[in-house]
C-alpha cells in the first residue's frame, strides 16, 4: 500500500485557490492509498479532504486542530470562518475516527490534536494516526510532551492487529531532534527503511513562500511516515520511499512543504 503525508498550507499565502489544482494533480499522479493532510481546511460547507476525496474517488475525514493557529485578523476574505485541521484520505472506507488532544503545558489556548482512524482494509482494520506537533523552540516542553503522547498512542495495544499501525504527519522535527526520540524508539522511519536520501528536505528554502524564519526546520525533513508492526514479532516491510509535490505546477509550488511517502507491504 502507498502511504503519504502532506502539509498543504491551509489557506495561507493568498494563493490557495491557485494551488488547489497542483495538489489535486500531484495526488492523481502518485495515487496514495492512505494520505494524511496537515494544515488542511474546513469551511464554506465542506472540507478540503472531502473535495479531494470527491475528485480522487476516495473516503475522507477531518478534525480541527490548533496547530497552527488561524490568523487573527484574517489575511484575506477567503480565510474568514475557515477552520484549520488535520485530514485523512483513504482508498478504503473509514470505519471510525477519534480526536485525541495532545498535551500543551506551555502554549496557551486550545489543545493541538491527533486524528485517529480505523480503515476497512481487506486484511482487517488499518489504524492510522495523523498529527502535527509543536514547532516553536520556546515551547520545547510541549514538543517533548507531544512526542511522548504520540509514542504512547501509536503503541496502544488496542491498535494491535494484522496490519502496521501508521503515524503520519508534519512532526516539525528533523529525524535527529532529541525530542523525537520517544517516537523513533517505537516506530520504523519508512524514509530511512525505504532507502530515501538522508539529506532530503520537505521544507525547502527554494520554495518562494517557504517559512525562512523557521531556522531550525528549514531545509530539513520534518514530515514523516512512521509505522510500527501490528503485533509482536511482526515486521514492517518498506519497498521504497519518495518525495512528491517538489516541482512547480503551472508555475507555482502546490504548498510550502513537499509531500513524502512510502510503499509498504500491508
Amino acid at each position: 500500500m502507498r502511504v503519504m503525508t502532506w502539509n498543504v498550507w491551509w489557506r495561507f499565502g493568498g494563493n490557495w485557490r491557485e494551488r488547489a489544482d497542483g495538489i489535486r494533480i500531484t495526488l492523481e499522479t502518485y495515487q496514495p492509498d492512505v494520505l494524511g493532510l496537515v494544515e488542511t481546511w474546513a469551511g464554506d460547507g465542506t472540507t478540503q479532504p472531502d473535495v479531494l476525496a470527491g475528485q480522487l474517488g476516495m473516503h475522507a475525514a477531518f478534525v480541527p486542530s490548533s496547530l497552527p493557529p488561524a490568523p487573527e485578523p484574517v489575511e484575506e476574505p477567503g480565510q474568514l470562518g475557515v477552520t484549520v485541521g488535520l485530514g485523512l484520505l483513504s482508498r478504503w472506507p473509514i470505519l471510525r475516527t477519534e480526536i485525541r488532544e495532545l498535551p500543551h503545558p506551555q502554549r496557551p489556548g486550545a489543545a493541538p490534536t491527533a486524528l485517529v482512524a480505523a480503515l476497512d482494509h481487506p486484511r482487517g482494520p488499518l489504524h492510522v494516526i495523523v498529527a502535527c506537533r509543536e514547532w516553536e523552540p520556546r515551547y520545547a516542553a510541549d514538543r517533548a510532551a507531544q512526542s511522548q503522547a504520540l509514542a504512547d498512542l501509536v503503541t496502544d495495544p488496542a491498535l494491535d492487529g494484522p496490519l502496521p499501525v501508521l503515524l503520519i504527519g508534519d512532526l516539525n522535527a528533523p529525524p535527529d531532534e532529541p525530542e523525537l526520540a520517544p517516537l523513533r524508539a517505537v516506530t520504523v522511519d519508512t524514509w530511512e527503511e525505504g532507502g530515501g536520501d538522508p539529506g532530503v528536505t520537505t521544507l525547502d528554502s527554494l520554495v518562494p513562500y517557504a517559512p525562512l524564519e523557521a531556522t531550525t526546520l528549514i531545509d530539513r525533513r520534518i514530515d514523516h511516515v512512521l509505522a510500527r508492526p501490528g503485533r509482536p514479532g511482526a515486521v514492517v516491510t518498506v519497498r521504497g520511499a519518495f518525495l512528491a509535490g517538489d516541482r512547480p505546477i503551472d508555475g507555482r509550488y502546490p504548498s510550502d512543504h513537499y509531500a513524502i511517502g512510502a510503499d509498504l507491504d500491508p
